[in-house]
């Protein structure tokens, strides 16, 4: 039932669309003000309203298919897989430098900048979709309004996030987190994956580690001791290994517990569940050493 215009349930509902889009579209200030702080002073503005422009836009059209959109197998587990790959272009940023934490900026153009965003505000969209959609209880004007409110909060927010960055480079980091959680909370909630997530009380902490050691896995690579990088690797790997183990074990019905094994199969798979990925880290270290000594090697003669 259509709620009467500017009754206590119309301001009701306004006030948490507010609240809401206070913290949802603050994921998306988040996401242009990283991706701005890589390209020139006067190209940044063009970034923040063109992103905020496509953010905009795309939310108006997943308020009208959002229902067509729910019922597409895998979504948030796509979605989930896509924030990890922006957060890791994110935090591809040089460590800092200097005595007063300047850091040099990758190189970036305006266009490759707004193709991130958009990416970044399809995917984020869907929950702001979700839950602006829900407040509004079916008005179409609350929605409207919603989305209209939405946009300062993105422009001054991308130009704080900007400003936070060029005085405390620290503040990637923050963002880097925050688009992981993001990308963990849409992976757990993908309905594909509820029956066996229910069945495995290890498997959302697992999965949880594995996006956090992926995503943020540039920014620590690029600031530990050349001894301990591979840890940024070598972590997500083994848990990779064990998480696929217990898949294809379920797929296939194949128990792989000594408490319940006794035969020589059984001890097979144990043995492969645990020591399997050895092969490949040490495979994968030994060419990452190979290359080194490559690159170290051209260095020398040029």
């Amino acid at each position: 039932m259509e709620m009467e215009l500017f009754s206590a349930a119309f301001f009701s509902a306004l006030l948490a669309i507010i609240l809401i889009d206070l913290v949802l579209a603050g994921d998306n200030a988040l996401v242009i003000g990283l991706v701005a702080r890589d390209l020139p002073k006067h190209q940044q503005k063009k970034v923040i309203y063109w992103g905020t422009a496509g953010a905009i836009i795309i939310r108006a059209v997943m308020a009208i298919a959002v229902v067509w959109l729910l019922k597409i197998p895998g979504l948030l587990l796509v979605g989930g897989v896509a924030l990890v790959w922006i957060a890791r272009k994110l935090l591809e940023a040089p460590p800092d430098t200097g005595a007063h934490g300047a850091h040099a900026k990758p190189a970036g153009t305006l266009l490759g900048a707004i193709k991130t965003i958009v990416v970044a505000d399809a995917v984020m969209g869907i929950d702001n979709v979700l839950a602006i959609g829900g407040a509004a209880h079916g008005s179409v004007l609350l929605i409207v309004l919603g989305l209209l409110i939405s946009v300062p909060i993105i422009v001054w927010g991308s130009q704080l996030v900007i400003k936070l960055v060029d005085r405390f480079p620290v503040v990637i980091l923050l963002g880097g987190t925050v688009l992981a959680w993001t990308a963990y909370t849409m992976i757990s909630r993908e309905a594909l994956l509820k029956d066996w997530l229910a069945a495995h009380a290890y498997a959302k902490p697992a999965i949880a580690i594995i996006v956090f050691s992926i995503s943020m896995a540039p920014w620590f690579a690029a600031r530990l001791p050349e001894k301990q990088k591979p840890l940024v690797a070598l972590l997500p790997i083994m848990l990779l290994w064990f998480l696929g183990f217990e898949g294809i074990s379920d797929a296939l019905k194949v128990e792989v517990s000594y408490a319940q094994g006794g035969d020589l199969r059984d001890y097979a798979l144990q043995a492969a569940r645990w020591f399997g990925w050895v092969p490949l880290a040490l495979i994968w270290l030994a060419y990452r050493e190979r290359r080194q000594s490559a690159k170290t090697a051209a260095a020398a003669r040029g």
